[in-house]
């Protein structure tokens, strides 16, 4: 039997070539159903409705499915409900992009976040 873990890890290896992040840590993946044939349907979204690359992402998802010893047939659903938003990439994921880190940004002086 393919286990779901499986499945997340393949589509690991899938990344959204704008952003340096997988799609299961950008919060891309909304649900994996695994049939005991082998059948796999992934429940995807974009970052945007209008992304372009959708597409790419789609075919890259569903090739990396194919890689999961077992797996007979995928399927992945493009939803948008509920709408990604950024609050959905896994703080891990940010912290490896580079894009988040453990120190507080320092102040800069004449900011004006930080006159009282």
């Amino acid at each position: 039997m393919i286990e779901q873990e499986q499945v997340l890890d393949a589509l690991r290896a899938v990344y959204d070539p704008e952003i340096p992040i997988n799609v299961v840590d950008l919060g891309l993946i909304y649900g994996v159903e695994i049939t005991a044939d082998g059948d796999v349907t992934v429940r995807m979204t974009m970052t945007a409705p209008q992304c372009p690359m959708s597409g790419y992402l789609l075919q890259q998802a569903e090739q990396g499915v194919r890689t999961v010893a077992g797996v007979r047939n995928v399927k992945v659903d493009l939803v948008f409900d509920p709408p990604w938003e950024p609050s959905m990439i896994k703080e891990d994921a940010l912290k490896s992009a580079g894009i988040l880190t453990d120190t507080p940004a320092n102040p800069v002086e004449g900011d004006c976040s930080t006159e009282k």
